[in-house]
């Protein structure tokens, strides 16, 4: 079967990050770390695992930072090699173990990508998973199958970029042939931004802002909406398409990016004071800023905007930054927490939420590509933006 895998190489890792920025076709050439490959599907592990055969894979943003190498090296010894990228999908049973009985060929199901205790066949789970916290097990490299956190960065399960993929059966989720597709594949990353949004309670009277407006940006106001939020949400976007999805999921206002010290300032009440290095420093500002896109000057708004004793919310994948000013951390005692995946609680209610107002999510296009054409779609992933595109996703 054909998969788009990423392979281990330290040579190939410095090409992408050295001459990637500057020679973009580096990344998938064949002195990068991704293939189009013909492989074995993978087996099945064990009688509670199922094959699916993905109807549509989402391209993710910690996809585009592996990939192209700017992401943090961080989860290098939680993962097995080489691996089929892909864990927001959306697919068909076509095979089940003998201990799988409420799953059958054919059902449509949608995956939760992380592998726990449970999924390895582990009888005595960590604390971790004791606690519900499956997506931090400790047991990321025992078990029936390789290292690996979630599916698509282990070998021995597959992916969605592929023809096949394998998962325990407590990682699918049924879903009724009334959730299109392009619906259905959101809604892996909803349960991420769900889980973000229930860890910061957004109250009236409260303000929200959301940096960033692609994919994430735009499910985390949908998914602050959902958790019940009534405050103010604000979001920088910075293409017109971004704004049009962002406002028809719920926020309240859009700014451009370089608006941040005039209208954004204006919006909150802040006051934006000018300093003879760097950039200008706030006093107030919003109550909680979840930045949707991990990138250096992201972080560095997110801390400069927030008011006094405010939180900030990392829900896109952060690379390595550096230029980061983090007196603002110090000075106005924020919170800093991340939000990583979701419980199976939180993905069980996203799925509810998504199957119930799916039409909402129609403001976020998915532009569709055959596995053949990995390079264009991952072209058109990494500048969706200028493309005009919210989602790229394959059609194995």
């Amino acid at each position: 079967m054909r998969a788009v895998q990423y392979i281990r190489s330290v040579p190939r890792y410095l090409a992408a990050r050295i001459l990637g920025p500057r020679l973009e076709n580096v990344y998938t050439s064949p002195f990068g770390c991704v293939r189009l490959a013909n492989i074995a599907p993978p087996r099945l592990p064990g009688p509670a695992w199922v094959r699916v055969r993905p109807r549509l894979a989402g391209i993710c943003g910690s996809d585009l930072a592996t990939l192209t190498a700017q992401g943090s090296t961080y989860f290098d010894p939680f993962t097995s090699y080489p691996f089929t990228f892909g864990h927001e999908v959306v697919g068909e049973v076509t095979e089940t173990g003998p201990e799988v009985s409420d799953l059958r060929a054919g059902d449509r199901v949608v995956l939760q990508p992380p592998l726990h205790c449970l999924v390895r066949g582990i009888a005595d789970p960590c604390a971790a998973c004791r606690a519900g916290h499956a997506a931090h097990c400790h047991n990321v490299g025992r078990g029936c199958i390789a290292a690996g956190i979630q599916t698509g960065y282990c070998a021995d399960t597959g992916g969605g970029w592929s023809e096949s993929f394998v998962a325990h059966r407590t990682q699918l989720h049924l879903v009724t042939e009334a959730t299109p597709d392009d619906v259905a594949v959101l809604v892996e990353p909803f349960a991420c931004c769900l889980h973000a949004a229930l860890t910061t309670p957004v109250p009236e009277g409260a303000s929200a802002v959301v940096l960033g407006a692609g994919t994430i940006g735009a499910l985390t106001v949908a998914a602050l909406r959902a958790a019940g939020a009534r405050g103010r949400i604000v979001v920088v976007a910075k293409h017109a398409h971004q704004e049009r999805a962002a406002r028809a999921l719920g926020a309240d206002a859009v700014v451009a990016p370089g608006g941040l010290d005039g209208a954004l300032a204006d919006l909150l009440g802040a006051r934006v004071h000018a300093r003879q290095l760097g950039r200008p420093v706030w006093i107030g500002g919003a109550d909680v800023v979840f930045d949707c896109v991990g990138s250096e000057r992201s972080l560095d708004d997110a801390l400069r905007i927030t008011r006094h004793q405010g939180t900030v919310v990392l829900v896109g994948m952060p690379g390595v930054p550096r230029g980061i000013d983090w007196t603002s951390i110090w000075h106005k005692e924020l919170h800093l927490r991340g939000a990583y995946t979701s419980t199976r609680p939180t993905f069980r209610r996203a799925l509810e939420h998504v199957v119930v107002h799916g039409g909402d999510f129609g403001a976020i296009g998915i532009a569709r590509f055959p596995l053949a054409r990995y390079r264009e779609a991952i072209h058109t992933a990494r500048h969706a933006g200028r493309a005009g595109v919210m989602k790229t996703a394959f059609v194995p």
